[in-house]
């Protein structure tokens, strides 16, 4: 935001003899963001080097040079001065790359003296690999991590359970292995573990076996880190376009049609049964964190809501609230849980908090769902796997659904989601009640 905020003032100030004053603007602003997620411009981690950052910023500004100058062909401006337009991309990226660095630099040092930012870490595994990977980790104090101990499987008196045990009891944020001193059986573990308690596990690549795997590389210094799960979302310019998308949705949903549809709502809810107008209640949300989740209320005041899901032909359901059940408006409020950042419009649906402690439990990778933030539609739903949980096989395909979207997520999927949604609800769906 910083960044197009620069690149359209500096537009503005200089004396480009622009005719189409708005089309220019626009047209550099989805530049800018097009040729960013090209070149994966803001993709930045905390052990990226300096030399990456400076190509980074040339292969951004070469390409936009160029776009900016096609303008002129483009939409037939003569008149506007090719002098200028040059000072102009000369102006921000000074601008723009000094403030890069900047940031850069504040942020290492942040890391480095304040210990902000910090990630705990535990390394799996005592040799060669793992004793360059520590001194990397207390040598370069700018990563941001923060080693805390060191676990060797090949000790007598090694036990993969306390090894567990110590990462929950002391909030550790990533698990390092070594490769070649873990079985095929203690592998699964770790991967099964650090699915379902939401922590991040990367190995050290010292077994050739390991590469008939689709892993992501990585670099810390020298020394190459495979990573074993890449979501999407987690980069900056994705999560950026989804937060866009989710902000400008819901206020066109809250203006466009709570802002009428509300008040009409909290009448008929009111005359049919005493009570609030919103059913509000404590769900599970991004990183497994509490959140209060808004809905109108569609039944009757009553001590199980917190515990016991919507069946079919539910007493405790109202009439006016069989209507909303059906046609899903009583969802329409968590648009305001959307704008206020718990929520995006697509994700995973967020479960009651007895729910989560429950099948985190019972249902193998679970918590993965809990990497992204709970949505009010979701690919699991538009697949027919919504409302109550009948059978065991009903939250293991729904969690299967949750974990395809939270690894191949992209925009297009999150369109074609709502679009099904809608259509889902126009067409009716034997399971919303």
């Amino acid at each position: 935001m910083v960044d197009l905020l620069i690149i359209n003032i500096c537009a503005y100030l200089l004396p480009i003899n622009l005719l189409e004053v708005l089309l220019f603007h626009g047209y550099i602003s989805l530049a800018w963001i097009s040729i960013a997620i090209a070149t994966k411009f803001y993709v930045i981690y905390r052990y990226t080097k300096v030399t990456h950052i400076l190509k980074l910023l040339f292969r951004q500004f070469f390409f936009y040079f160029l776009v900016v100058y096609a303008f002129i062909g483009f939409f037939k401006q003569p008149n506007m001065s090719r002098l200028a337009l040059a000072q102009y991309v000369i102006y921000i990226f000074i601008a723009i790359s000094t403030l890069k660095f900047l940031s850069y630099y504040l942020l290492m040092k942040y890391r480095e003296r304040v210990k902000g930012n910090i990630r705990n870490v535990v390394v799996i595994g005592k040799n060669k690999k793992t004793q360059q990977l520590i001194n990397v980790f207390n040598a370069r104090s700018e990563f941001g991590y923060h080693f805390v101990k060191q676990f060797c499987p090949k000790e007598k008196n090694f036990d993969i359970r306390d090894c567990f045990s110590y990462i929950v009891q002391r909030n550790i944020d990533e698990v390092y292995c070594s490769v070649s001193e873990l079985n095929n059986n203690e592998i699964s573990q770790f991967i099964n573990f650090a699915d379902n308690n939401l922590k991040t596990l990367k190995f050290l690549p010292d077994n050739k076996n390991i590469f008939a795997k689709k892993l992501k590389f990585e670099y810390y210094d020298y020394l190459p880190i495979l990573s074993l799960r890449d979501i999407p979302l987690h980069n900056p310019i994705n999560a950026f376009i989804k937060r866009s998308f989710d902000v400008l949705f819901s206020i066109f949903i809250i203006f466009g049609i709570l802002i009428w549809l509300g008040p009409i709502l909290a009448i008929l809810i009111s005359l049919e049964s005493r009570g609030p107008i919103f059913f509000v209640q404590k769900r599970s949300g991004l990183d497994n964190r509490e959140f209060q989740c808004f809905k109108f209320r569609s039944m009757a005041m009553n001590p199980n809501a917190d515990k016991m899901q919507a069946g079919k032909n539910d007493m405790r359901v109202t009439s006016i609230g069989k209507f909303l059940r059906k046609t899903s408006i009583d969802e329409l409020p968590q648009f305001y849980n959307v704008l206020f950042g718990n929520m995006s419009v697509v994700g995973p649906r967020p479960h009651m908090l007895k729910h989560t402690d429950e099948y985190a439990s019972k249902v193998d990778k679970y918590m993965v769902r809990h990497f992204v933030k709970p949505g009010i539609t979701g690919l699991a739903q538009v697949r027919g796997y919504r409302g109550e949980i009948e059978k065991d096989s009903d939250i293991q395909n729904r969690i299967k659904f949750d974990i395809f979207y939270i690894e191949n997520w992209s925009f297009l999927l999150d369109m074609k989601i709502i679009v099904q949604t809608v259509l889902t609800v126009f067409q009716g769906d034997e399971k919303a009640y």
